[in-house]
């Protein structure tokens, strides 16, 4: 009951701000037309998130396929393809009334075949979160083309956060079943109902998206076009920027060491909020194969010897917050502060060295580890540089690596070839769905990005996400979830450095881009230019 009410809320506080935003258009009205040109960086692999989900998959694709779901800035889910639901008072049965009207863009009729086919498919195969966010999911019944009842095992009160348009994106059932779905020619030319249509896609230049003229909501999309530039220089980002080539960004496009110089020219926002959906936290992971890093006073050792809040500060340039655990502090309702911390202290690292059997010998060195970085621009390499200068310090030699992207999630994530890398992970609304899935011993997946790379098994840590996933009382599951935190940083598989604190850069004359908890991640229908 007590899901029910607070989806009942949930609506209300959807219909309050619809009524908001219907107020503000009254006072300026939205200007039809146009071409937004935006940035994304890096280049995309795919178009379609739902095998993927690195970063900037999302940007592009969910504008052209959708949730059943959106949420605004305090995570309440409002209708998209889904037009209204209702959760059942024990939890296990959630109804959807879907969207009347909607049309793939190949002109097909949409309906609850294709959400039964998405969900129990692709959201509970072969999503990198999905194997966890929907495993209660044991049915969707489909009685008219209107309706899809999700029939779930146990309670999973997570799971009405998962179904925005990038976690959760709905595909076309008569294109995908019966395929290779991973290597289905539609993951590069997407086939969605979104308001815009993948006109064609430059390989390292650009990705051009035209007008859905068959859109459901209709009246929009307000742009003709949207333009989304691959400008892997981020120096040459900020200066597409300043000619006006370039009018959006988001995920800190430009350096962050030109961002007050060009907030202070008054042609730009910088807008930090649209990121709360994701609640992203940079973290070290550790590869518990490798010799060294298997003893948890290792570990400990490396967390003691970084210095969090210089890293925010110097290299981040104050766009982060010192992170005390796996769950950021931005998730008020699970955030848990009372967990082993490590403050900065190289000598307590060097003692616990020594005393996990690893003195420092010729030329000081006690050993040596390879850091694998994300390779999404010069600030994942500064930070890289410092976090071997730190760990220098104590003893311990680091050899830094870099690779383009595609390399990256393969080292790491499939050839399991690394030591530590560094990478940053969205906590997303709910533990279950974005932190469970690096402490899971069931989601060590070979080939799947973004999963327990480190190869952490812990029975009891086990114990309590899947317990988790179907406790229904609040009040035993924010236990559970405070259980999974102190349990996370002792064993300390992976260490979170911060919570990231991206912005959107966007020209002044790009209106109503950063409507809601999703940002640069939602559709973009809304988005307009002023002359």
């Amino acid at each position: 009951m007590n899901s029910l009410m607070s989806l009942l809320r949930g609506a209300l506080g959807a219909l309050t701000t619809l009524a908001v935003l219907a107020s503000a258009s009254h006072a300026q009205q939205p200007t039809p037309g146009g071409t937004l040109t935006m940035v994304v960086q890096p280049e995309p692999p795919t178009l379609v998130s739902a095998f993927n989900s690195a970063g900037p998959i999302g940007v592009v694709s969910t504008k052209m396929l959708e949730g059943l779901l959106t949420y605004d800035f305090d995570m309440v889910p409002k209708p998209v393809l889904a037009e209204s639901w209702k959760v059942s008072p024990d939890g296990k049965t959630i109804t959807f009334n879907l969207r009347k009207g909607v049309k793939w863009h190949d002109g097909r009729d949409f309906t609850s075949a294709d959400v039964q086919f998405s969900a129990m498919k692709v959201w509970k195969e072969l999503h990198p979160r999905g194997r966890s966010t929907f495993a209660k999911l044991t049915a969707v019944e489909t009685p008219s083309p209107l309706v899809a009842i999700f029939k779930l095992s146990e309670a999973s009160p997570y799971m009405m956060s998962a179904l925005s348009g990038y976690e959760s994106q709905v595909l076309p059932k008569h294109v995908y079943d019966g395929t290779d779905m991973a290597q289905n020619p539609a993951n590069s030319k997407p086939v969605g109902t979104g308001p815009f249509v993948l006109k064609e896609w430059q390989k390292g230049n650009f990705i051009l998206l035209e007008k859905n003229p068959n859109y459901w909501d209709k009246g929009r999309p307000y742009l003709d076009k949207i333009v989304m530039r691959i400008i892997p220089d981020a120096a040459a980002r900020s200066a597409a920027f300043e000619t006006g080539e370039v009018q959006l960004g988001g995920f800190s496009p430009v350096p962050l060491s030109d961002v007050k110089r060009l907030e202070a020219s008054g042609k730009f926002d910088v807008e930090t909020r649209g990121y709360e959906y994701l609640a992203p936290i940079f973290l070290l992971e550790f590869n518990l194969k490798n010799k060294y890093l298997q003893d948890k006073r290792v570990r400990h050792a490396i967390a003691h010897a970084i210095d969090q809040n210089l890293v925010v500060k110097t290299v981040w340039y104050g766009f982060g917050k010192p992170a005390t655990g796996p769950v950021p502090s931005v998730l008020t309702q699970f955030y848990n502060a009372n967990v082993p911390k490590y403050a900065f202290d190289p000598k307590r690292a060097e003692a616990l060295l020594d005393e996990a059997g690893f003195p420092r010998a010729g030329g000081g060195k006690r050993f040596k580890l390879i850091h694998d970085y994300l390779p999404y621009g010069a600030d994942y390499q500064r930070t890289a540089e410092y976090l071997k200068q730190a760990l220098g310090k104590v003893g311990i030699d680091v050899e830094i690596r870099s690779q383009d992207t595609a390399a990256f999630l393969k080292r790491v994530y499939t050839d399991n070839d690394f030591d530590v890398s560094s990478n940053f992970f969205y906590a997303l609304p709910d533990p279950t769905i974005g932190v469970q899935r690096i402490y899971w011993s069931k989601n060590i997946k070979k080939g799947v990005p973004f999963s327990n790379a480190s190869g952490y098994s812990n029975p009891e840590m086990d114990r309590v996400i899947e317990a988790m996933q179907i406790e229904h009382d609040r009040k035993a599951r924010r236990a559970l979830i405070d259980s999974l935190q102190v349990m996370a940083q002792d064993d300390l598989p992976v260490l979170d450095l911060f919570e990231v604190r991206f912005f959107t850069l966007a020209s002044k004359k790009v209106q109503d881009h950063t409507l809601s908890g999703e940002g640069v991640y939602s559709s973009f229908s809304r988005v307009w230019l002023t002359k």
